[in-house]
């Protein structure tokens, strides 16, 4: 199951007079995060300035996200397909695969049955639209999922899952990336049909064990089991930002990366989480990157610490004259904050007095919004804003940071 559109769809349950209308999500970050169905119809994309947006489509209404209303109407989403599943897998956000193996029979109803009045109470009840495919195998479920779009409801089985897999290009298959769709398609492999067609042990000789398990599953052959338990345990949150035209600013990049500390530890704190090592990374016009990993001595969320950590390893990295495109923070080694409290050592107690004013700047952002208050150096990031600034890091998968 997928959410259609969903930021804007939860958007659009809040305030139901937006329905039809061209819509986006993202103003806070000055970048289109989401949008409507009626707004891509335009020519909006994701990613695509708010400014231009103001400019070029002065019809679109344009709102900041609303990330606490997303997660809840994501968990009420998930609560009703448990109405009639017990293993439910949540993928994302706005994702989910559900087991229906079986429950015909208790239930009395068709699988297509079960998906359709899953997908008809979402709707009625949330008046969220999403779109659902029924199939024996997650990687085919995930093909029919997308196939009609929004309100789908789209079934496929080993007779007919040849016919749809001649019409879905190898790059649209789940978890097939663009260098493998590139090295499939030089071997005139263009459809997943193409791929199916493909011996099993050239498979085997050619691509990694992942790739022959999507071969399996795309021919009917389960692999992928459900994974029904919620997740609750973050390695890592990464928090990275694109911008154009590409430059070498070392004031404005430190900027965004203090910017991309700020933001993580407000996720990190909000899950009670403490990094023991934290990465910074650069990426340049051509795409190579240049990354340090940094050991954290006293775990903690507060910026401040975080920040002053990577300030020491970011001469190291700049290089005068490279023109730098994107910027990156990896929170890493995840701990519970609440357990590590009585581990730290050195630096405990400038750690604790930050923490101590830190929860009260987010009791601050819960009520008037994020950045109300923030650190000095993460001020160029926030009001020098590069011309067609776009971001890598659109918070669409919330709940698996």
């Amino acid at each position: 199951m997928d959410g259609d559109a969903f930021f804007v769809g939860v958007e659009v349950a809040k305030n139901p007079k937006l329905k039809g209308l061209p819509v986006v999500t993202g103003e806070e970050r000055g970048i289109v995060s989401a949008l409507s169905y009626e707004a891509k119809a335009l020519g909006v994309v994701r990613g695509m300035p708010i400014f231009k947006i103001k400019k070029d489509f002065p019809k679109v209404i344009i709102l900041p996200g609303d990330y606490a209303s997303y997660i809840r109407y994501s968990a009420m989403m998930f609560d009703i397909v448990r109405r009639y599943v017990d293993d439910v897998e949540e993928y994302s956000i706005d994702e989910c695969f559900a087991d229906l193996t079986g429950l015909d029979r208790p239930l009395k109803m068709t699988y297509l049955q079960i998906a359709e009045r899953i997908k008809n109470e979402i709707n009625k009840e949330l008046q969220l639209s999403v779109s659902i495919g029924v199939a024996p195998t997650k990687v085919l479920a995930k093909v029919a999922s997308k196939w009609v779009k929004p309100n789908g409801l789209t079934s496929i089985d080993i007779k007919t899952a040849p016919d749809f897999l001649a019409k879905t290009p190898i790059e649209k298959i789940w978890g097939i990336g663009p260098q493998t769709s590139e090295f499939l398609k030089r071997r005139c492999i263009d459809t997943a049909h193409d791929f199916v067609s493909k011996d099993i042990a050239w498979v085997k000789h050619n691509l990694s064990k992942p790739y022959e398990i999507i071969w399996q599953e795309l021919s009917g052959v389960s692999l992928m089991n459900i994974d029904p338990i919620k997740k609750t345990v973050y390695s890592s949150m990464q928090k990275t930002r694109s911008f154009h035209p590409a430059t070498n600013d070392k004031k404005f990049l430190l900027s965004q990366i203090s910017k991309h500390v700020e933001d993580a530890c407000t996720k990190a704190r909000h899950f009670h989480l403490v990094p023991k090592k934290i990465s910074i990374f650069l990426k340049d016009k051509d795409f190579k990157f240049t990354t340090v990993s940094i050991h954290v001595p006293s775990p903690t969320n507060a910026p401040e610490i975080l920040i002053s950590l990577a300030k020491k390893q970011f001469d190291k990295m700049h290089v005068r004259g490279t023109l730098y495109r994107t910027t990156g923070v990896v929170l890493q080694d995840l701990i519970s904050g609440l357990v590590s409290q009585n581990d730290l050592f050195g630096g405990t107690d400038e750690a604790h007095k930050f923490e101590r004013i830190h929860a009260q700047i987010d009791s601050l952002e819960n009520k008037f919004g994020r950045h109300v208050v923030y650190l000095a150096s993460t001020h160029n990031a926030l009001k020098q804003k590069k011309v067609g600034t776009d971001s890598d890091d659109l918070d669409r998968n919330l709940l698996f940071l």
